[in-house]
């Protein structure tokens, strides 16, 4: 049987073997009326993606989820879950592995970091009928990592920490289930952009966002209350609600 229903910590789990993106099913089961909670995972993945419509490439031995939830929020503040995520994510790989804890750092809006190569990436995406449901993809690179990639990258066992999937899923679960009830459907965010930047890469340093069509650069002075990047210019601050982050400290 290629998959399985389960309850894990009170939320269903359908796990399978091969799946082309565990985004796509789980938004496609938000179509035909699925409200969630509900976990799915895919041990490979054929037509993962990640944001803008990169391709994450998907080998065995990684972890590959999205988490479906139906009317998390109102939709103004679903972007938010990015936050959530990573703080998630955070959690779940510090449990698993805390020695990398004081090492792994979130990268705006939605990476994770070891010493400043990608270990981890989350996509957020949303479905509008037949309610408004948001599918929360992540992706760990457990035991391998692409390679010549335009960001560097890296994975779990490369920088010491031995971290089953499966292992991972379970830990990331837990922490997810009190990251959402620390978000509050959105009424929490303030507490979340606290933790989200006491974990921040390059907070303060220079860095330089790549936009459609132009790259600016500024100094990251945090996250507003919509969690739009802060970036100090010379003619004051501007706010940015989506863009590729790279270069901090003037690398």
């Amino acid at each position: 049987m290629d998959r399985e229903a389960t309850d894990l910590a009170g939320v269903r789990h359908i796990s399978y073997q091969t799946l082309g993106s565990t985004n796509a099913e789980a938004l496609s089961r938000a179509r035909a009326g699925e409200r969630g909670p509900l976990w799915i995972t895919a041990k490979t993945q054929t037509a993962g993606r990640g944001r803008r419509g990169s391709q994450w490439v998907s080998p065995p031995g990684n972890l590959y989820a999205t988490l479906l939830l139906t009317e998390p929020s109102p939709s103004p503040q679903a972007p938010q879950l990015s936050f959530v995520a990573a703080l998630a994510l955070h959690d779940g790989i510090t449990a698993c592995a805390q020695q990398l804890g004081p090492l792994l750092k979130l990268k705006w809006p939605n990476d994770l970091l070891v010493e400043k190569a990608k270990v981890a990436g989350i996509l957020i995406e949303g479905e509008n009928e037949p309610s408004f449901a948001v599918a929360i993809g992540i992706g760990v690179n457990c035991a391998s990592h692409p390679q010549n990639t335009a960001y560097p990258a890296t994975d779990l066992a490369a920088v010491g920490a031995m971290v089953a999937p499966e292992a991972l899923f379970i830990a990331v679960v837990a922490a997810a289930r009190e990251r959402l009830k620390q978000w509050n459907c959105g009424q929490g965010f303030a507490a979340v952009r606290t933790d989200w930047l006491k974990r921040a890469v390059g907070l303060g340093e220079a860095l330089q966002v790549r936009l459609p069509g132009r790259e600016i650069s500024g100094r990251f002075q945090g996250l507003d209350d919509a969690g739009r990047l802060m970036l100090e210019q010379a003619g004051g601050v501007t706010t940015i609600a989506a863009g590729e982050v790279f270069g901090f400290g003037g690398r």
